[in-house]
């Protein structure tokens, strides 16, 4: 029943918003050099990668730099790039890593490999479950971001409270995953972005 929700919604969705995607793609190469997609190597389920897909938001090379993003001060971020990171238009690709069946619309958000390596043992629990595009742990750090900005150190704040708390949140929604609790996150999600 999931995946079916999921390959309807997210054929749907990329259909609908194919003039959305053409636009934030004509933007992002006249403000800023390199391609229109990021893509990144997340962990999913059963741990094992996959290739998570979003608009470009930073500038070119900007990943070696450090995986946390930091807000409005972080200067990776392209001008178009903090527009679509506050919209969460960013994610929009992410449509395609439904639609493949490597993420589901909700679920726990995919982690990268360096951090997925700090998990205790009840942590791991979350690879059990399909990563999605928002759970409850999307919600509660919608604004992440600003919150790793004023931090002095952006690594030791997401390591020891950021990511344990988030963890906690994604054992929650596993342990009450269902469609009922799904379609009240897409639509606390959808009412959160507007």
């Amino acid at each position: 029943m999931k995946r079916i929700f999921d390959i309807l919604f997210s054929f749907t969705g990329i259909i609908i918003l194919s003039p959305v995607f053409i636009i934030i793609s004509f933007l992002i190469i006249i403000d800023s050099r390199g391609g229109i997609f990021y893509k990144q190597i997340r962990v999913g389920k059963n741990n094992i990668d996959f290739r998570l897909y979003k608009f470009r938001s930073m500038k070119p090379d900007s990943a070696k730099a450090g995986l946390l993003t930091v807000g409005r001060k972080d200067i990776r971020i392209s001008r178009v790039g903090y527009f679509l990171r506050k919209h969460k238009l960013d994610e929009l690709p992410q449509l395609f890593n439904i639609l493949k069946g490597d993420m589901s619309f909700v679920g726990p958000r995919p982690e990268v490999r360096k951090y997925v390596e700090l998990y205790d043992e009840n942590q791991k629990k979350v690879l059990n479950a399909k990563p999605g595009l928002s759970d409850y742990a999307s919600l509660e750090y919608i604004n992440e971001n600003e919150i790793l900005g004023k931090a002095e150190n952006t690594e030791k704040l997401y390591i020891e409270e950021i990511m344990p708390a988030k963890l906690k949140l994604n054992l929650k929604y596993i342990s009450e995953k269902g469609f009922i609790t799904d379609v009240k996150i897409i639509l606390k999600t959808i009412k959160k972005i507007l």
